[in-house]
């Protein structure tokens, strides 16, 4: 102990003299004050020795007459910790090897098989050590004066900063929220029972980063970055806080590079482009996270790097998320992000930032970058939670007022980068539920006036089979056709219209009146819209497969075919044209378009229709004028 004590450098009493004045403790009038702030641990007693020389290197703050409050906690192992007021000076064992066990878990393990042994581990972890130098450093600390519901009151930590990264003691991390007069509001990143009042903690300077790179591609990791699926630590050295500024309007492109979603009512009806945000709202239990995986899945092979943040779902559904990915080997270019319902307030209200950040930084190094939110509603609860344990002034439905900026911060980040800027991209998928389809409640409402778009699934759709249960009429994209191929937009570009009559009509029509043969034609046409947009889930659709089936819906080349059919045809015609007219699949991939193709795809598909049989309906002609049969059938 003597040692350790009379072993600190002249320089380094210096440095601890000037800490301790700098945080307000002068001689001249506060000397009798500072006498009772005086702290002293140690692992085992001082000795008269001990307490002569502490004092000494003490009197150009203290003065000579500092009363020092002595002692023992053996947790500490060797060595003493001073503090003064919300300054501490600790030099204990206990705290340097806390400090080297940090470094040992950021190292670097070897790459490879052959590199990963436990030579190769043991020689990167001797290297830590022998590279570790002890720094004598003075911190600034507080006390806990109250802990529960994730939340902790700290007295102390003036210097405190919003966001700043708080270490407690049994390496519980925590953020602060709430600055007040006389002390500051902290949540937790792990269970509160570990930490009790009267407890020290330690402001480090740093705000709650993430790791980032390509080595996280395939893993499961928590709100912190921290793996979570036993597959070993994460082989990256390089860490982003997960609060940034969003790109400037400069630092923008337009959004106009389609990003394919493999759902034909999506890609033909509501496109989505890269650099967009949408919103999927509905009710529960109507296909919100299906159209996410869906859109995922379809990424296989586009180059494009896809981010899952789950908040606040059951660990059970989260757990069948990342089977279904890996079953459809799309976890080689996707990271899951979890926040489960049983992980505290502040870890689901981290995620969505944690992996807004890991999308970020493939983003600037020139990926395309697709980013699902599941969900934001909770998201928003588990903030309300910690506002309301913080003591903020609740709004409406109780929630704070910045619920908007929370939402807005985060949303504004995704982007279409201009190509001097490596011409990255971050398209965002938000989702939200509603409650009985009310898109009046607040969190709905603020993100659609977020997002540039949204698309909306109807219960009453999805309970009648119409999967994916897209209500076409409330759904919209603000990109709209300059997020679409150019063959795709104009097969598409009459559908939405003729959905749309359809729903009307189909609704008049159940009070069994009387229809001319135009509405008549009107709803048999809806009705096949309605089963070729029809999808099981797991099943994207390419977008030149999509582009040859709605050439035939816009063609009215299904209008003969029976409607319990129409998927039926749907898949012998996909496998009809990639095995007998590939050429024409791959002439809409590479250009986008098909004005020179009209023919041969119209010559396709009726061979499809005539090597399987089918023949019209009754009284359907299909180069008949249905509204000239209809004025015929008025004037007799």
């Amino acid at each position: 102990m003597k040692r350790l004590v009379s072993g600190m450098t002249h320089n380094e009493t210096r440095v601890t003299n000037s800490r301790f004045a700098g945080s307000g403790l002068n001689r001249s009038n506060r000397t009798r004050q500072l006498s009772q702030l005086v702290q002293v641990r140690s692992a085992v007693p001082l000795t008269r020795e001990n307490l002569h020389e502490l004092k000494r290197r003490l009197a150009p703050v203290m003065g000579d007459d500092s009363d020092l409050d002595l002692a023992v906690d053996p947790k500490l192992l060797a060595g003493a910790s001073i503090r003064i007021g919300d300054t501490i000076v600790d030099f204990t064992l206990a705290r340097f090897l806390r400090s080297l066990r940090r470094r040992m878990r950021q190292a670097a393990l070897p790459d490879g098989p052959e590199g990963c042994t436990a030579a190769g581990i043991r020689a990167v972890l001797r290297q830590v050590i022998e590279d570790y130098k002890p720094v004598l450093e003075s911190d600034d600390v507080g006390t806990v004066l109250s802990v529960g519901d994730g939340v902790a009151r700290l007295s102390g930590l003036r210097r405190a900063m919003l966001g700043e990264l708080v270490l407690f003691s049994n390496d519980v991390q925590g953020m602060v929220l709430d600055l007040g007069e006389d002390d500051i509001g902290c949540v937790l990143f792990a269970d509160d029972d570990k930490i009790t009042a009267g407890d020290t903690a330690m402001l480090t300077g740093r705000v709650v980063e993430v790791p980032v790179g390509e080595a996280l591609k395939g893993r499961v990791v928590n709100a912190l970055g921290q793996p979570i699926d036993d597959k070993g630590p994460i082989q990256t050295s390089k860490f982003r806080p997960i609060e940034s500024d969003a790109p400037g309007i400069a630092d923008r492109e337009k959004v106009s590079e389609p990003l394919p979603t493999g759902i034909k009512a999506i890609d033909a009806l509501i496109p989505l482009g890269k650099g967009q945000r949408e919103l999927i709202v509905g009710d529960r239990q109507t296909g919100k996270t299906a159209i996410a995986i869906d859109t995922i899945i379809n990424q296989k092979g586009k180059d494009v790097v896809c981010v899952y943040v789950a908040i606040g779902q059951k660990a059970a559904t989260i757990s069948h998320v990342v089977s279904v990915l890996e079953q459809f080997d799309a976890m080689s270019y996707t990271v899951v992000v979890s926040a489960s319902a049983s992980e505290n307030a502040a870890m689901q209200y981290i995620a969505p930032y944690a992996g807004c950040a890991i999308a970020e930084e493939f983003m600037e190094n020139g990926r395309d970058v697709l980013i699902v939110y599941d969900d934001l509603s909770k998201h928003a609860v588990a903030y309300r939670a910690m506002s309301l344990l913080l003591r903020r002034p609740p709004g409406r439905e109780a929630y704070p007022g910045d619920i908007f900026y929370l939402h807005a911060r985060l949303l504004e980040r995704a982007a279409k980068l201009r190509k001097d800027l490596g011409g990255g991209s971050m398209t965002a998928l938000a989702i939200v539920e509603t409650q009985a389809g009310d898109l009046s409640a607040y969190i709905p409402t603020n993100l659609i006036s977020i997002t540039d778009g949204q698309i909306f699934l109807e219960s009453e759709l999805f309970f009648s089979g119409v999967r994916p249960a897209i209500n076409v009429g409330l759904s919209v994209s603000r990109v709209g056709g300059d997020a679409q191929i150019p063959a795709m937009k104009k097969v598409a570009g009459a559908l939405r219209l003729e959905l749309a009559q359809y729903r009307e009509i189909e609704s008049f029509a159940q009070f069994g009146a009387d229809l001319d043969k135009f509405t008549q034609m009107q709803l048999r046409r809806g009705e096949r819209i309605v089963e070729v947009l029809k999808q099981p889930q797991y099943s994207p659709v390419d977008q030149a497969e999509q582009v040859v089936l709605l050439f035939a819906v816009s063609q009215r080349l299904l209008d003969d075919i029976p409607v319990d059919q129409v998927r039926w045809f749907e898949h012998q015609l996909s496998l009809y044209m990639n095995e007998n007219h590939p050429e024409l699949l791959r002439h809409i991939r590479q250009t986008g378009e098909i004005d020179d193709i009209v023919d041969e795809l119209r010559e396709a598909i009726v061979e499809v229709k005539a090597s399987l049989g089918l023949s019209r309906e009754s009284g359907g002609d299909m180069n008949a004028d249905p509204r000239r049969d209809s004025a015929q059938d008025q004037e007799h």
